[in-house]
């Protein structure tokens, strides 16, 4: 059984289920999903600018509209139980839990402590934090100790099976 560590930050849609569940052929897949809810990490600025970067302005507007810090908790709940249900039903194992505080610490504990065999970091484009290498992945790769794999996730009017990844599966820059 191959075990991935999924780094969320949304629930996942069923192209992402897709893609994330057939990275490995047939091989059995395990999933220990981490729900990074909203929160002081992701600054509303930064947030707003890759939204007008990615030609998205009704969105870039309403980032303050957004539940952070604590109100975010239940959202986050939702969303992974959303997405852990959602990976069951394709054929996987999934067990998860929402991370608020220091989540590459987290992340590498959690790796260790299941011996992962990846990282598969899931999320929007964050193009600000990406150009600095300060993104969840860039850092994942100097701390966990496995091949980390960054994906973009899709929204459900994507309606494309096709997932884009960045970086090495080898864990390297």
């Amino acid at each position: 059984m191959f075990t991935s560590v999924l780094m969320i930050e949304k629930p996942l849609t069923s192209v992402d289920v897709e893609f994330v569940t057939t990275l490995h052929g047939d091989e059995g897949v395990s999933f220990i999903v981490l729900m990074q809810p909203r929160g002081d990490q992701a600054d509303v600025l930064l947030r707003a600018i890759d939204d007008v970067a990615m030609g998205e302005l009704k969105e870039a507007a309403r980032e303050g509209d957004e539940p952070e810090g604590k109100a975010a908790r239940v959202p986050a709940e939702q969303a992974l139980e959303y997405s852990l249900q959602s990976l069951r039903a394709a054929g996987c194992e999934a067990v998860g839990q929402v991370v608020e505080d220091h989540p590459l610490t987290k992340m590498k504990a959690v790796v260790e402590e299941a011996e992962a065999d990846e990282v598969i970091v899931l999320t929007a484009p964050h193009y600000v934090e990406e150009f600095f290498h300060r993104d969840w992945a860039s850092r994942a790769r100097h701390k966990v100790g496995v091949p980390v794999l960054k994906l973009f996730a899709h929204s459900e009017a994507d309606g494309q099976a096709e997932g884009r990844a960045e970086g090495r599966a080898d864990g390297q820059e």
